[in-house]
């Protein structure tokens, strides 16, 4: 049932969404439904998703075995504590998680979000470093342009002055930040490019707990990406200066990048990864913080005795039986060929941008298009224009980017790039 003029109204004057303004809210596009790639309006049109909902949706909506886990699930039980009691959807979650990621990784906490499961990470590195004695090992460091979460711990590692909290800055954990790399994917590791990294090691690794980074894909902090043999790099000086290596996969974990997981363009493991968004394939919302034997029962041992974290929604049954599922379809699907089509549609279909005097930019890599403009775009005048096309893309800052469901056909594909060369040429009048 389309949304009433009286609930629109209501949505605007009491409801605050992502990033807005309760001043001068924007307008909302009222969803029906969704399914398959398209979002259907109240007023009928239907949307192509080239945004997959913030990254999430790689299998697209209104998937009938992500519905019938979720059903089944539902009728057993929807939600219990995960403080002295489990679960077999938790089990068969953390089960799957340990074969699939990177070696080494056999210690799984349950989060909510992927700003908390960043907020666990950090909170494990610093009570590791606490549990060996050394609790002067506190402090993190960042990459520049980097992102991480909107919560307060996973605020200081952002960074302070390209990314979205510079006004809480003067609160913020003061943290540790360098450039990023300049090395981008496919080129050899430049000269002097780990340098800012090996000199901060060097000189604070006494005070440094742990490196954060977003392997290869920088996301939201510009969709930028770099070399892995620069993250290569990073492993070997984390490992000689002592200091925890902590990947935030939140947006490229399970496929995005073209590997089920961006630290494996490397060929590395981190110490920490961090999970969330496509976990349980855009239904629930759900994240994972996993490490090692050793960081668990170093934290263990410690004084507290126990990890000090524990969220009221954590091991959540009915989200854990969803990504069993979403996993499950994940690997039973040839999803490296889904990306590596999309990732070849993408590169054919939005090349032509490169010619238009407004862009300065279009790089592609995985399931990933990316169209860097010479200025910021106007979210209010652009997303009507996306609209009009029957496409639903959110750009942000210069960047104009689409992160497409998985299972998006070339038809599709083809016309959502259409509609984001139409619009950019419009605002080339």
């Amino acid at each position: 049932m389309p949304l009433t003029p009286e609930q629109i109204r209501f949505d605007q004057q009491h409801i605050w969404h992502p990033y807005s303004s309760m001043i001068d809210p924007p307008p909302m596009a009222p969803v029906e439904s969704a399914s398959g790639v398209r979002i259907k309006l109240g007023d009928g049109r239907e949307l192509i998703d080239g945004m997959a909902s913030w990254w999430s949706v790689i299998h697209g909506y209104n998937h009938p075995r992500l519905n019938a886990a979720a059903h089944a699930q539902i009728d057993r039980v929807a939600h219990v504590m995960f403080g002295g009691l489990t679960h077999e959807p938790a089990i068969e979650l953390c089960r799957k998680l340990v074969s699939m990621t990177p070696e080494g990784l056999d210690r799984v906490f349950l989060a909510d979000s992927g700003s908390v499961s960043v907020e666990v990470a950090m909170k494990m590195a610093i009570q590791y470093w606490h549990a060996r004695g050394k609790p002067n090992k506190h402090r993190l460091v960042s990459l520049r342009h980097g992102y991480h979460g909107d919560t307060f711990g996973a605020m200081s590692v952002c960074d302070p002055v390209t990314g979205m909290h510079e006004l809480f800055s003067g609160v913020l954990t003061k943290q540790l930040f360098i450039p990023r790399p300049t090395s981008r994917f496919g080129e050899p590791l430049r000269d002097g490019d780990c340098d800012a990294l090996e000199q901060t090691l060097h000189e604070h690794h006494h005070e440094i707990a742990a490196l954060i980074l977003e392997p290869i894909v920088q996301g939201a902090g510009g969709m930028y990406f770099y070399s892995p043999e620069w993250l290569k790099r990073a492993r070997e000086l984390c490992t000689q200066y002592d200091v925890l290596l902590i990947a935030d996969e939140i947006a490229t974990g399970f496929g995005r990048s073209g590997k089920l997981f961006a630290c494996e363009h490397a060929g590395i493991s981190p110490d920490i990864l961090c999970l969330g968004k496509a976990l349980t394939g855009g239904y629930m919302t759900l994240a994972a913080t996993l490490t090692s034997a050793h960081i668990g029962e170093t934290i263990s041992a410690g004084g507290a005795g126990c990890f000090m974290h524990g969220p009221t929604f954590m091991g959540n049954p009915l989200a854990c039986a969803v990504a069993n599922e979403s996993l499950s379809l994940l690997q039973e699907r040839d999803w490296h060929a889904d990306v590596g089509r999309i990732e070849a549609r993408l590169r054919e279909r939005l090349a032509p941008a490169a010619e238009l005097a407004g862009v300065a930019e279009v790089r592609v890599l995985g399931a990933i298009g990316v169209v860097e403009r010479r200025e910021p775009v106007s979210l209010a005048q652009v997303q009507p224009l996306f609209v009009e096309q029957g496409i639903w893309v959110r750009p942000f800052g210069k960047l104009v980017y689409v992160m497409p469901p998985y299972v998006m056909n070339d038809e599709d594909l083809a016309a959502l790039c259409d509609g984001i060369l139409n619009v950019l040429t419009q605002l080339e009048r």
